[in-house]
């Protein structure tokens, strides 16, 4: 799987670089192209399964269709301007100008989404720790002080289980209202942050003893190089981006995000 083994942080910076681009256009058309190809390299070179990403896509779509439907709801006229007018709905006007804004800000987001999914579903997180140490410099107290949280979230998932089948079984009932969901979270919040406050300490002292100083001149046992196909894949990624801006610009619909909302 080729996504799986490009450099985390060449990974990163190709997500960051194009998500700054796509932020200065102001049309549907140039995010919808890259949206097309960033699902398509997801799907070939990511072998992501279907059900899964759609599980985790299916929410932004909503988001779209809401930034649609409140573009055209709230439809902003300029000053001394016309808006054409596509449709009328009792009191409701939907407008090519409103429609434009709500699709572009729609499939902006959809494409951050689609570029994000394809960075977290192809991504290993020790192996962009590494990276971020290795190749950007990263502080070691941090990243392993993210790892060692990132680690412990499913631990904290089981505790909670563990904690909400004890009050069953002791016959705590859940409280209706306000003041009750206050002392349930509250019977819930207490025990995990002492058990969260103990598991920081043995790591803190595991971390000492074997002589963990944050020290950036260390040793890794995995190193994490770049290749040229890392550097391939970034300079791909932009140069679609640049293809969909170049299209778009041949059809006279580019535009540039110009404080239209």
């Amino acid at each position: 799987m080729v996504l799986q083994s490009i450099n985390p942080g060449i990974k990163v910076a190709a997500v960051l670089l194009c998500v700054c681009l796509l932020a200065l256009v102001f049309d549907p058309l140039t995010p919808l192209l890259f949206l097309s190809w960033t699902i398509g390299i997801t799907f070939i070179f990511g072998r992501v399964p279907a059900k899964k990403w759609l599980l985790f896509f299916s929410p932004f779509l909503i988001v779209a269709l809401g930034y649609i439907w409140t573009a055209i709801l709230f439809a902003k006229v300029p000053e001394g301007g016309t808006e054409t007018i596509l449709l009328r709905l009792g009191w409701l006007e939907v407008t090519q100008e409103a429609l434009i804004r709500g699709a572009s800000l729609a499939a902006r987001m959809l494409s951050f989404a689609a570029l994000s999914l394809m960075f977290v579903f192809t991504t290993d997180s020790t192996r962009l720790m590494l990276s971020l140490m290795q190749q950007f410099k990263l502080s070691p107290k941090l990243a392993y002080s993210i790892m060692a949280g990132y680690r412990f979230l499913p631990l904290f998932r089981e505790e909670l289980q563990i904690l909400q089948n004890a009050h069953r079984v002791r016959g705590i009932n859940r409280s209706g209202g306000f003041r009750g969901k206050l002392k349930q979270i509250r019977r819930y919040v207490i025990p995990l942050l002492a058990s969260a406050i103990r598991k920081a300490e043995r790591t803190a002292v595991a971390m000492e003893s074997k002589g963990f100083t944050g020290s950036r001149d260390r040793t890794f046992y995995q190193k994490v190089k770049v290749q040229p196909r890392d550097w391939m894949f970034l300079g791909s990624m932009l140069a679609v981006l640049l293809l969909s801006f170049y299209i778009s610009w041949r059809l006279g619909l580019l535009q540039w995000y110009a404080g239209q909302l």
